[in-house]
């Protein structure tokens, strides 16, 4: 589903502007995704981040794992979202000042990505999650402060370097925990504000890592009552992540011990566990997930959630995690966030059969089916 739209004020986009699309996502990690999964699935959009960090000033950005992925896949017909990623909170780093030496070498880092993507990638997101990303005494006016700069000066580089109109949409990303009363400060209120004034900014990226619909139903109506009418969000991170986490301590199902002869005091987070270290067939990683009451009473989560996005009709772009990605078995114990029982393709879990890799088999139906609604 698209609108067509067309230039008008210098840098502004061109060509159709999506609506309610379903896409794949592979964060930060393109590298155990290949575009004929992406094509099995029907998918037409794309979506990864590139972090911002020093590593972009000695090497060429259009090199760099996620960009170079997300260009390929522009290449191959797909539309393509990039977010920029300013990690200062995993670099230990504050939030540089307007106008300090620290800023000017960022803007310089900035502008070394916008070259290399600008008018190549459909979508660009100015930021990935703020709110978890700063220093928390930070997470006040000094973020919107900041990202607003970023922003302005993302779009007077796209007005100049493309006068006559561009191919890419300006997005900001990606707000956090606003199912929760925390996550609602004075900063969220800011950051949609900002939003809400800036023409060619199209809307804001939203990241619904949820522990049920009904705070998923919180978290959007927050967003969509505050959206001004012209404005759009993204869905470019969503899931029950938060659900998933709450079970992994759980005794296995006793269906599931019986028909695979393990011990019944196992735990969920050790048959994943195992399935790392032996990947299992499939129809036992399908049991496994439907045998479990946690899991299974959620086979449907993927197409309430996307009915729940569309309906609002503000919807632009949603994208859903395509692969099991290494940083997701990394580490992997009982206190590991099981992101990995997000993504469509189980190909960490799941051992491949006759050339065809593992899948999480109701979220690839449910995702395929939602390309066809």
């Amino acid at each position: 589903m698209s609108v067509k739209t067309d230039a008008k004020d210098g840098g502004a986009p061109t060509g159709e502007a999506p609506n309610g699309a379903l896409g794949v996502n592979f964060n930060e990690d393109p590298s155990d995704m290949n575009f004929d999964q992406v094509r099995a699935l029907s998918a037409k959009w794309v979506r990864g981040f590139v972090p911002m960090t020093d590593y972009l000033d000695t090497h060429d950005p259009a090199q760099q794992r996620s960009i170079a992925r997300l260009l390929d896949a522009s290449g191959n017909g797909f539309k393509t979202i990039l977010s920029l990623k300013f990690p200062f909170l995993t670099l230990g780093q504050s939030l540089p000042k307007v106008g300090s030496k620290e800023m000017a070498a960022l803007l310089k880092r900035v502008d070394r990505v916008l070259h290399a993507v600008m008018g190549k990638m459909d979508i660009l997101t100015i930021g990935n999650e703020p709110f978890l990303e700063t220093m928390k005494d930070e997470r006040d006016a000094r973020l919107n402060v900041f990202y607003e700069y970023i922003a302005e000066h993302v779009i007077a580089y796209r007005r100049k370097t493309f006068p006559q109109g561009c191919r890419t949409r300006l997005y900001m990303g990606a707000l956090n925990r606003l199912d929760e009363k925390e996550g609602r400060t004075k900063a969220t209120e800011r950051w949609v504000d900002f939003v809400n004034r800036k023409p060619e900014i199209e809307g804001l990226d939203i990241h619904p890592h949820v522990d049920s619909l009904q705070a998923a139903g919180r978290y959007v109506q927050y967003v969509v009552s505050r959206l001004d009418k012209s404005k759009k969000f993204l869905a470019t991170e969503f899931s029950l992540v938060q659900h998933w986490e709450k079970h992994m301590g759980d005794k296995i199902p006793e269906a599931y011990a019986e028909k695979y002869e393990v011990p019944p005091n196992t735990r969920v987070w050790q048959v994943i566990g195992n399935a790392f270290e032996k990947p299992f067939p499939q129809e036992r990683w399908d049991d496994f997930l439907a045998m479990s009451p946690w899991f299974a009473s959620h086979k449907d989560y993927l197409t309430q959630q996307m009915h729940m996005f569309r309906e609002t009709g503000k919807l632009a772009v949603a994208t859903y995690g395509v692969v099991q990605i290494e940083s997701m078995q990394t580490g992997w114990g009982a206190h590991k966030k099981p992101w990995i029982l997000n993504p469509l393709y189980a190909n960490r879990t799941v051992r491949e059969e006759n050339g065809k890799v593992g899948r999480t088999t109701v979220w690839f139906d449910s995702f395929r089916a939602l390309q066809e609604s």
